[in-house]
């Protein structure tokens, strides 16, 4: 079977959220030679931003992003062990997490999936995660973006004191700092001195990526 095709299949079974059909063409790329990154890169991950797209207007609804990010990861599975050490250059790095007294993680979740389907290293803090949390992960890891979420109002200040630990420590130079989730507004990312506020999971990684393109 041509190149073309199974690599159309590996897209179309993304964007129509079908795991049976992204196992199946996965497969068949192993079989026919053609490299893993390449099935993931111009096959899988082509699926994904079509599937963002539709999200955006307003063809697909969260439960459908979720499926998507679930039936790459299948393809992902059988992909991995074919991947080469050095394929695939990461996209850039993101460190990412809940603010402290914030345990909601649907949101960050789908950005993290978003982000690795767009071939970001991605550091996932997981929620609760205080201000000197992030700061040392920032030491640890040296990413290129700082990405924070909050559900509630009451933890969005946790935003600004992530911001001030990076300040004080040295580091806010060195990282692009964005922020998501429901009551977070553009005008809330000024006030605290963040670079960006995204509106959902897909303008949150569009955003990342463009950012990555400039570097």
């Amino acid at each position: 079977m041509p190149e073309e095709e199974i690599l159309e299949r590996l897209k179309d079974a993304i964007v129509n959220l079908d795991i049976d059909a992204v196992q199946k063409a996965a497969r068949d790329a192993i079989k026919a030679g053609i490299p893993a990154y390449k099935a993931i890169i111009d096959g899988m991950a082509k699926g994904m931003e079509i599937v963002g797209q539709k999200y955006e207007d307003g063809e697909y609804f969260l439960a459908e992003l979720i499926m998507a990010g679930e039936t790459m990861k299948e393809g992902m599975a059988i992909l991995e062990p074919y991947l080469k050490t050095g394929d695939i250059k990461a996209a850039g790095k993101v460190v990412i997490g809940t603010v402290r007294g914030d345990l909601h993680d649907i949101g960050k979740n789908i950005v993290v999936m978003l982000l690795r389907a767009a071939n970001f290293e991605v550091i996932d803090l997981g929620v609760d995660v205080s201000p000197e949390q992030f700061v040392e992960a920032v030491k640890e890891h040296n990413p290129d973006i700082v990405a924070m979420s909050a559900l509630l109002t009451t933890t969005m200040i946790e935003m600004e004191n992530v911001i001030e630990g990076l300040k004080k420590s040295g580091l806010r130079d060195k990282v692009r700092v964005i922020i998501g989730g429901a009551p977070v507004t553009p005008e809330f990312a000024r006030r605290i001195g963040a670079d960006a506020a995204a509106k959902d999971a897909v303008e949150g990684v569009r955003i990342c990526s463009e950012w990555m393109k400039k570097k």
